[in-house]
């Protein structure tokens, strides 16, 4: 699966590396919602995917998370995903690998004008420079 196509595609196709775009676009509904200590997670209920997004996590980490779970919701759309904690970035299991690979590549998408800088990602969203390595030095 060539998750890096899949995802300059859909940039592309919409325009954008907006996650909440994308999703809408999509017919993906994301809901916040308080989830404690869980990040988000992706579920699919009558044929429809939706992502839930912890609502007290900061912007940025709300727009990683939704993109994390969109990367399931396309990848993966007949599996619910388990809740996403901060330890799964560094899950060894492949479907949260792919979804990782999934949100980095839509957030540091060259497709869009302004894509957001390696120090912008770990800043902001929270992202583990581990992850972004493999994207940087793969």
């Amino acid at each position: 699966m060539d998750i890096k196509k899949k995802v300059d595609q859909l940039v592309r196709t919409h325009n954008t590396n907006n996650p909440y775009v994308i999703a809408e676009a999509m017919g993906i509904v994301v809901r916040h919602v308080p989830l404690g200590n869980i990040l988000g997670f992706h579920t699919r209920q009558c044929r429809v995917s939706l992502i839930h997004v912890n609502e007290s996590l900061s912007t940025e980490q709300q727009i990683f998370t939704c993109s994390h779970e969109m990367g399931h919701a396309i990848l993966h759309p007949e599996v619910s995903t388990p809740f996403l904690k901060s330890s799964t970035y560094f899950s060894n299991e492949k479907i949260e690998k792919e979804a990782n690979e999934f949100a980095i590549e839509l957030l540091l998408s060259k497709e869009v004008v302004n894509p957001i800088t390696v120090q912008d990602a770990i800043e902001s969203y929270r992202i583990p420079k581990q992850l972004l390595y493999k994207k940087i030095y793969p």
